[in-house]
């Protein structure tokens, strides 16, 4: 093992979203994550290659029952002698399986408990079920995205599940780790995704409450109501991302345009921007994306092509800081972020059910347990 975690363990209660994700991350810096995975594996309705599942990366599974004895047991066994449990069950069914905080901080007092939820342990939504979407446009934040004449745009499962939810569950659980280093003591970390989504939103709330801030989309200079900072369609269908911001970066997007030595309106007046848009968008338009990065290249207009998934891999950037690892034909993005000492690194291919319990087990002082899993 290396990274800043090494001799870390894990105790990671199988689930889906920000639990894996957040295990992901603590085991691309060294932790020991071992998965207790259930005899039947959760799904959506889709079959999927183990090899893909990024999430599961650099841990070890062990299927078990929690709902018999003989699981409970083990589980707690396993909690003695670890640092981390990771949960994201809804409030209450780790408490009724009998693994809840109680027992587990019981057998381990200096054990840190993390709880990813969506509504939170408290509160009357509490029970209520839900997605990243959910969670979003409770807090404000789906509202915020899209086009002024047009519905919400969902920003794929970013910001709830793994910006609200799996970070913040990361961040709590290190910084729980960080002071039980002088109390001896564990506790509860109890991450909301509503709770995290409105901590990402704290920069645009005390905008808007200072009047800075328009409560409606496309109405504010980071929603894409700014000419300055959105996204232009070229003349061959691919998009230009421009986030020409300050003065100087957005006198060098005028120059690119050709629009230097005309007198235009003053960058920040609201009342100019619909039409500085769309003439922007008009001589975007009239050229392919590689014309215009060939012209934007070595600037300050802050102009960068929007670039497909698949086109990733070419990036000269990306490549250079060697942003990707392939391991066993699946491209993974590297482990993030970098540490200068204690670099992190993926030390195994994504785990599948059943696969390495048994020497976690002899590792962390138990005895193996028969695997028994379900191929489906």
């Amino acid at each position: 093992m290396s990274g800043p975690l090494t001799g870390v363990r894990v105790l990671e209660m199988e689930a889906i979203g920000p639990v894996p994700w957040a295990g992901m991350m603590l085991a691309d810096m060294g932790a020991d994550v071992l998965r207790i995975d259930r005899p039947e594996a959760p799904h959506m309705g889709l079959r999927r290659d183990e090899r893909f599942q990024f999430n599961a990366r650099g841990k070890r599974s062990i299927v078990t029952d929690v709902k018999t004895p003989r699981g409970r047991d083990l589980v707690l066994e396993l909690v003695g002698r670890a640092d981390v449990l990771l949960e994201g069950l809804r409030p209450g069914v780790m408490e009724r399986l009998g693994l809840g905080p109680d027992p587990c901080l019981a057998r381990n007092p200096a054990l840190v408990y993390g709880r990813m939820t969506g509504w939170g342990q408290t509160g009357p939504m509490a029970q209520d079920v839900g997605h990243d979407i959910n969670y979003i446009a409770t807090t404000g934040a789906l509202h915020a995205v899209g086009r002024a004449d047009g519905p919400p745009v969902v920003p794929l499962n970013l910001i709830g599940d793994f910006g609200g939810g799996g970070m913040l569950v990361v961040v709590g659980v290190l910084a729980a780790l960080l002071e039980a280093r002088t109390s001896r003591k564990g506790q509860v970390v109890d991450a909301a995704m509503v709770d995290g989504c409105l901590a990402l939103l704290a920069p645009i709330l005390g905008q808007w409450q200072a009047g800075e801030w328009a409560d409606q989309r496309e109405a504010n200079w980071l929603d894409g109501g700014a000419p300055f900072y959105g996204t232009y369609p070229t003349a061959d269908g691919l998009h230009l991302a421009v986030g020409a911001i300050e003065p100087r970066f957005y006198a060098a997007l005028l120059d690119g345009l050709g629009l230097g030595n005309e007198k235009l309106p003053r960058q920040h007046d609201k009342e100019a921007w619909p039409v500085m848009r769309e003439r922007f968008s008009n001589i975007f338009r009239r050229h392919p994306r590689d014309h215009w990065l060939s012209v934007f290249d070595g600037t300050e207009a802050c102009v960068s092509p929007v670039l497909s998934l698949s086109e990733l891999h070419t990036q000269p950037h990306l490549a250079e800081r060697a942003c990707f690892v392939e391991i066993d034909g699946a491209v993974h993005p590297a482990p993030a972020p970098r540490f200068s000492r204690t670099p992190s690194r993926i030390s195994s291919p994504p785990v599948e059910r059943g696969t390495g319990g048994e020497s976690a087990l002899i590792e962390w002082g138990l005895s193996p347990e028969p695997q028994q899993v379900n191929p489906t």
